[in-house]
């Protein structure tokens, strides 16, 4: 059983852009803040990333399952090396991996067992986050906006903001923390924007053997292509009010559009797109944020951050401004929702993920003995 007060918690993300795994520890009762602990990185390899990538779409099979045995190693090894050079934790949130989501028909799927990285780590596991969520009538995504919601407290920002996170896709949280918790009406506004780094990643891999367009160096040079920035916000997601969330893959459509262009110019549409899409999300905010802080990896590509603050009526700044690790505050959300699984507290609600009434997910598997 948890001890009451602030604990130690570590979590971890993996996440769309599949690159690798973070962790991080926090300290955190579920509702505040104490402090950031250490974290660590362990990227995949480009072996292991073919295998995340031969599952992504997938419910089952042999893809499947090699894709969890990949996930659950990395895990187990990245966050045995964090405890060690860290210290004991009070327990570990591990979100897995997302390899398919399609809440409205087959569900959600994150691969990767949280019994087994309990019995491994000998530490109590969090996991399986989204499915009560989406089992209840909910989207099961977004689900750091209550970690944002506790952020905003902890920066001591009172007026209503927004955190942007740029992954493989994009989402978006309204914040107002005049509230006094996530779960009252009208503290939080969440949903997916539309697709972040996902499609320039796979451009630049399929077209150079390239992770990603470091800084979006190649992007700067290129030109826009407005018909394929129309035909893009044409699309029905954007008439959708929230709550709504996307799977990787639903705007494949996207990097088909782009297929007869030159590599930077359509590198400079794809990110034009991504602004565009956060744009038409700002249409959503119940009133307009005083700024937005800016998460995820996207946030390192300066031309996307340029296109954002053009797009957006308000300053763009990424989180570090307020002392925050970009890097690692989905790894860090995760922690803090594992301590809310733990103590019965609401990780989803109406305004986040569109489920009927707010709701506390999540499975704890505890290590035998």
């Amino acid at each position: 059983m948890l001890q009451a007060g602030m604990v130690r918690v570590a979590g971890t993300m993996s996440g769309t852009s599949l690159d690798g795994v973070d962790a991080a520890v926090i300290e955190t009762d579920g509702e505040r803040i104490a402090g950031f602990g250490p974290s660590a990185y362990r990227p995949y390899s480009d072996a292991e990333r073919s295998v995340l990538r031969a599952a992504l779409g997938q419910w089952e099979g042999a893809a499947v399952a090699a894709a969890a045995r990949v996930v659950e190693e990395a895990h187990a090894e990245v966050l045995a090396d964090l405890i060690a050079s860290a210290g004991p934790v009070d327990m570990v949130g591990f979100h897995g991996q997302t390899l398919a989501h399609d809440p409205r028909r087959r569900g959600t799927l994150q691969a990767g067992d949280g019994a087994w990285l309990a019995e491994r780590l000998s530490v109590p596991v969090a996991w399986d986050f989204r499915s009560t969520d989406v089992r209840l009538g909910g989207q099961g995504a977004p689900l750091a906006p209550f970690y944002h919601f506790a952020l905003a407290k902890w920066a001591r920002i009172e007026a209503p903001m927004t955190f942007l996170n740029l992954g493989g896709v994009g989402n978006l949280t309204w914040v107002n923390p005049a509230q006094g918790r996530p779960e009252l009406p009208g503290a939080l506004v969440a949903f997916d924007t539309g697709p972040a780094n996902a499609p320039l990643d796979d451009l630049m891999l399929a077209r150079r053997s390239q992770a990603r367009d470091e800084g979006g160096r190649l992007a700067a040079t290129g030109t826009v292509d407005e018909g394929v920035l129309e035909g893009f916000l044409a699309h029905p997601w954007f008439f959708r009010m929230p709550p709504k969330s996307l799977d990787r893959g639903d705007f494949a459509g996207l990097s088909d559009a782009v297929t007869g262009l030159a590599d930077e110019d359509a590198a400079a549409t794809l990110l034009a797109c991504v602004a565009a899409a956060v744009m038409r999300g700002m249409e959503h905010c119940p009133r307009p944020p005083a700024r937005m802080l800016v998460t995820g990896g996207g946030r390192h590509n300066a031309t996307l951050m340029a296109m954002l603050a053009a797009a957006v009526d308000c300053p763009v700044t990424p989180v570090e401004d307020v002392g925050l690790d970009g890097d690692m505050l989905e790894a860090q959300a995760f922690g803090h929702l594992a301590v809310r699984v733990a103590r019965g507290l609401p990780t989803s609600c109406p305004g986040t993920t569109g489920v009927s009434a707010a709701v506390g997910g999540g499975t704890i598997s505890t290590p035998r003995g």
